[in-house]
């Protein structure tokens, strides 16, 4: 009995051995240059641009992960990656169908030209036949985690956020958590919740909540059908708009929006949304419109306080339009409506009177999203350098409605 003891605990510790052995010599393995430079190959060929890898570990404690480290995606610009590690779940392992429990992407910088041209890069692939059922599921890790994950728009303005989204063994997400712990929205958090009939929205940002339910749906032929409606409450303008300033005051507003589209990168281009909104309190900074409106244009400076400034936005990709402007204070009010074409051009009217509507300046508004303009027409102006500051300051004022 002794004998037999004795050799069940020398084979068992001959086991742990040889385990020990083979771990150590796998993750040596992993961590070597010849292994980092096919692993680059292949994430080369994946992706269809170059991809450099500083280095590959491996972790057996507490939990079995590997980590690519100093990752480098070689498009113009570069999209750069300071960690990634991924976890797999053991038990698929184990059953020869390799499955991730979570994915986490450590303080990432990643400019939206070069996701542009990695998502150009893939389509030179070819169609890649899309997983299905089982198949599908093992392609979606459990957990997603976003950590200090910096997104740098068109214009180098720079948002970066902590995220989390988990899937449960599903290809919907369950629920998701973003906060913008920098940039333009710094501050902000959201949370999704994935209900009977639809996910539920709230937003805290600028002081105030956005709330509502979104909906996604397989169409007929493929594709998804979004929509949803979203109640906005007592936002700060100026924290959905930074970084302008242009006006401040507080938001309210109801957005319907819907779009189907059957690729996710189209879903910008799809997107319709109507929305009335009023601002209280609303600030018009740069100019004074009542002294503009009396002077045809001396007024280079100051700010137009307002009681309200309704008014109604529909939105169909990256055009806008906003209609039925009525701004007004105890003395001035302005009406209006103004288009924001998808090549970032203005064409509007606008028209400004004073209290009793004794006096009505009205307003061609033009130019472009970056360089607008607003001049007097149907009126006869003794200067037109007059005129043309006082298109620039309302101009900048529009400008910031659209928050750039």
């Amino acid at each position: 009995m002794r004998a037999q003891v004795k050799w069940a605990l020398g084979l068992g510790g001959g086991l742990a051995v040889v385990l020990v052995a083979a771990i150590v010599a796998l993750a040596q393995w992993a961590g070597s240059d010849g292994f980092r430079a096919r692993a680059q190959q292949a994430a080369t060929q994946a992706l269809g641009v170059p991809v450099q890898l500083g280095r590959i570990e491996i972790a057996f404690w507490p939990s079995l992960a590997v980590a690519l480290r100093d990752v480098r995606i070689q498009t113009r610009p570069p999209l750069v990656l300071e960690q990634i590690d991924a976890t797999p779940v053991w038990s698929s392992l184990l059953a020869g169908r390799p499955a991730l429990d979570a994915l986490v992407v450590r303080n990432a910088v990643l400019p939206q030209q070069g996701i542009v041209a990695m998502a150009a890069g893939l389509q030179k692939q070819g169609p890649a036949q899309a997983p299905k059922g089982g198949d599908a599921m093992a392609n979606v890790p459990r957990r997603i985690v976003l950590d200090h994950v910096t997104w740098v728009d068109a214009g180098g303005q720079k948002l970066t956020v902590d995220a989390e989204v988990a899937f449960g063994g599903e290809l919907l997400p369950r629920s998701a958590r973003i906060e913008v712990v920098g940039g333009r929205y710094a501050g902000a958090k959201a949370r999704l919740e994935r209900g009977d009939e639809a996910w539920q929205l709230r937003a805290d940002v600028g002081g105030g909540t956005v709330v509502g339910p979104l909906r996604l749906d397989p169409q007929r032929g493929g594709g998804w059908r979004l929509a949803g409606d979203l109640a906005t409450e007592r936002v700060e303008v100026a924290a959905l708009t930074a970084p302008s300033r242009s006006l401040t005051g507080r938001l309210e507003a109801r957005t319907n929006l819907q779009a189907e589209f059957k690729d996710p990168a189209a879903l910008v281009d799809a997107l319709r949304t109507q929305t009335r909104f009023t601002v209280r309190q609303a600030v018009l900074h740069g100019i004074d419109l009542a002294q503009a409106a009396r002077t045809l244009g001396i007024s280079r400076s100051g700010q137009t306080v307002l009681d309200t400034l309704t008014g109604q936005v529909a939105t169909h990709g990256r055009a806008v339009q906003l209609s039925n402007l009525v701004a007004s204070s105890g003395s001035m009010s302005a009406t209006g409506q103004v288009a924001l074409a998808p090549d970032r051009t203005l064409n509007g009217k606008v028209q400004v009177s004073l209290a009793g509507g004794a006096l009505g300046v009205p307003l061609q508004v033009g130019g472009s999203l970056d360089a607008p303009s607003a001049t007097p027409t149907g009126v006869s102006l003794p200067g037109s350098q007059a005129a043309s500051d006082l298109g620039g300051k309302i101009g900048q004022g529009f400008k910031g409605l659209f928050g750039k």
